[in-house]
Parts: structure tokens; C-alpha cells; sequence
């Protein structure tokens, strides 16, 4: 794997095909289509597992090892319970058909490789149908500690696990429903702030501890132990409403999070939110 600095994103031969880039084409057609019109199936590509290098192997495991050091104790006990059923490990990258073959047994979510960034359409369609777009490149060994794009550490390490989780599952499928049908850009705005406080970085009350759940916070060594150590986080109570009128920025460490009570908490607020959503009638796209 190598950077390409003129494109702006990580070269890899897994993505390197020309059904890579007829999906990433349909990818992003489909965020001018209503979502009735929306066909994942043309964005996936196939995992050509045998492409992946012996150094792809070795950054997969010595992050995997590396930050279950801390997981173990201060990873959520649904994270933990979800990686040990899609049956993660140091020694190899995760073939997603054995991913899939595990998670459709618990909660019928499956894991499709994607050739890059979706559009947010087509990403919620994905979720929407229980599905979850995956990028299945590997950051290279010189940039393990922080890339900027997600990669399959991110995606899969830091994210498949909860969907083995019937709770989770239904907030993530029930997200995906209203975030699909909305084009209200105060909506919008707001669903973008609590996937950001929760699903990328949220942080849940376990065994009378504050443990990491977000896939920001489980995939990233720096932001985990941010997020439980530092004096300088904020951490609030989770609540609607203020999740999503708090504004987060991308490019340091998290000054504020959101926790948990339980799942069940966030599945409720997303039905009762959604609701209110899905009751409104559709517009156009805006251009």
C-alpha cells in the first residue's frame, strides 16, 4: 500500500479493479436519486482477500493486540461480546464472508466491501437494509497510529461488532431509515451530531465504569485513552436533544462525549426521533 498524494487517498491493490470504480460511479449517482431508486448492490465490490500483503496481516494484528490492551477491561461488554461472535483475532485481516456468516445468525446485519467514500445516501441506504458499507483497505505501517480515512481497522475492528447486538442493530437499521428519507437540512445537521456523539464516539456506563463504544474511540489507541483519561472532556449525560445541538469538530481530540445509560436508551430515543421523521413527508434532493 502506498499514499497517492495527488488523489488524496491510500493506494491499495484491493481496491485497485475496475469493479472497484464502477461502484464507487454508482456510489455517487446515487446521491442525487430518491431512495426508492437507490440500488446498493451496485456500489459493493469483492474482498480479494488474497490481495492483502504480509504487512497488511502485521498492522491488523499489532493494532488488534495493541488496543485490546485496554478494551479488555474498558471496551463495552456488547463490543467485546460482538467481537468474540464475528470471531475477530490478531492473527489475520477478517474475511467478511465469515464476518457475515456469524453476524446474520444474531442479528441478520452483513459487512459489504466498498471502494471508498459513500456519499451519505448511499451510506444510509446501506444501513437502512442492515447492511454495512466496509472499506477493506489497510492503513500502511508508517501512518498505524492515526489515518485520517477509515480503513477496515476502523470499519470492522472499530464498528462490526456491535451490529451483532439485536439492540444496537435496531437503532443502527432505524437511523438508517430516517436518516434515508430526510432531506431537511435541520435534520440533517442534527442526525450527522448524534451519529458523530455515538456511533463514532460514544462512551456507555458498564459494571459501574465508563467504558468506549464509539468505533473512533475502540479503533484509535490516542482517542480511547483520551477519551476515559484526560481532565479536559467533558463527559454528559446522554440526552436527545443536546447531543444533537452540540457542533463537533473533526480534526483534534474529542472535547466533549456523550454516555450512556444502556442501548436501550439510544434505540428508544432513535424510535421516538425517527418517528417524528419518517412522518414527514419526503423532498426532493437538494441540489
Amino acid at each position: 500500500m502506498q499514499e497517492d498524494n495527488s488523489k488524496g487517498w491510500i493506494y491499495s491493490a484491493v481496491i485497485d479493479s475496475d469493479e472497484a470504480k464502477l461502484a464507487q460511479e454508482a456510489a455517487d449517482r446515487a446521491a442525487d436519486l430518491p431512495p426508492s431508486e437507490i440500488d446498493i448492490d451496485t456500489m459493493k465490490i469483492t474482498q480479494r482477500w488474497e490481495l492483502y500483503t504480509e504487512e497488511n496481516h502485521e498492522v491488523w494484528g499489532y493494532l488488534f493486540s495493541k488496543r485490546m490492551e485496554q478494551l479488555s477491561e474498558y471496551g463495552s461488554n456488547v463490543f467485546l461480546e460482538g467481537a468474540r461472535i464475528i470471531n475477530l483475532n490478531d492473527r489475520q485481516v477478517p474475511k467478511l464472508s465469515e464476518v457475515n456468516a456469524n453476524l446474520n445468525r444474531y442479528t441478520g446485519w452483513s459487512s459489504h466491501g466498498v471502494p471508498g467514500y459513500l456519499p451519505a445516501k448511499s451510506f444510509f441506504a446501506f444501513l437502512a437494509q442492515r447492511q454495512f458499507p466496509t472499506t477493506i483497505t489497510v492503513r500502511p505501517k508508517e501512518r498505524m497510529d492515526y489515518l485520517p480515512e477509515p480503513d477496515i481497522i476502523h470499519d470492522v475492528f472499530g464498528h462490526v461488532p456491535l451490529h451483532a447486538d439485536p439492540v444496537f442493530a435496531e437503532f443502527l437499521q432505524t437511523y438508517g431509515k430516517a436518516a434515508l428519507h430526510t432531506n431537511d437540512p435541520v435534520h440533517i445537521e442534527r442526525l450527522a451530531r448524534l451519529f458523530w456523539f455515538t456511533v463514532e464516539f460514544g462512551l456507555i456506563h458498564e459494571d459501574n465504569k465508563i467504558k468506549l463504544y464509539g468505533s473512533g474511540l475502540i479503533s484509535s489507541e490516542g482517542e480511547g485513552h483520551h477519551a476515559l483519561e484526560s481532565k479536559d472532556v467533558d463527559r454528559r449525560p446522554f440526552e436527545m436533544e443536546r447531543v444533537c445541538d452540540t457542533a463537533f469538530e473533526i480534526d483534534h481530540y474529542q472535547p466533549i462525549l456523550y454516555v450512556l445509560d444502556s442501548f436501550e436508551q439510544l434505540r428508544d430515543a432513535m424510535v421516538s426521533y425517527a418517528e417524528r421523521i419518517l412522518n414527514e413527508p419526503a423532498t426532493a434532493p437538494t441540489a
